[in-house]
């Protein structure tokens, strides 16, 4: 009995250094294994990622030739500002990109913009009626409720 207790004893203790060193060992064999395998793989995957950059950049010339995506028409589809929205931005109908174009171009000409705090947008006179009457909106709120204002 003694000799399984002490056998038992030592089994438990060599499995603990075992499962560290052994844990360490076969990881440092494993990693060393796969870095074996990325180096031999890595000239093969080469060529092939230099062919994948290189369709990359063609698509990238195609696009700027005009022969890439399209814009979303939700994005493109002329809306009407309100008589607020209107007296900022202009009252006939335009898209959503204009609209923030215009609002932006109001807001930089009367340094709207919070100078502490850039995301930050003061509102005139004219744009605390579009804001809610909110003295100060962030420019992501801001979004939110100029797109209340489009029909």
């Amino acid at each position: 009995m003694a000799t399984s207790k002490k056998s038992g004893g030592s089994s438990k203790t060599g499995a603990k250094s075992s499962s560290r060193g052994g844990g360490s060992g076969s990881a440092k064999k494993a990693s060393a294994s796969k870095s074996a395998s990325k180096g031999s793989g890595s000239r093969g995957s080469m060529a092939s990622g230099g062919q994948k950059r290189a369709a990359a950049k063609s698509g990238a010339k195609s696009r700027a030739g005009g022969t890439g995506r399209s814009p979303n028409a939700a994005f493109m589809k002329p809306m009407t500002p309100s008589e607020q929205l209107g007296a900022v931005v202009g009252a006939s109908p335009m898209p959503r990109t204009e609209v923030t174009k215009k609002l932006w171009a109001y807001i930089k000409k009367n340094n709207l913009q919070d100078p502490k705090e850039r995301r930050m947008i003061n509102a005139d006179d004219k744009l605390r009626p579009i804001f809610g009457g909110k003295r100060q909106v962030s420019m992501f709120d801001m979004t939110k409720l100029v797109n209340q204002h489009l029909s």
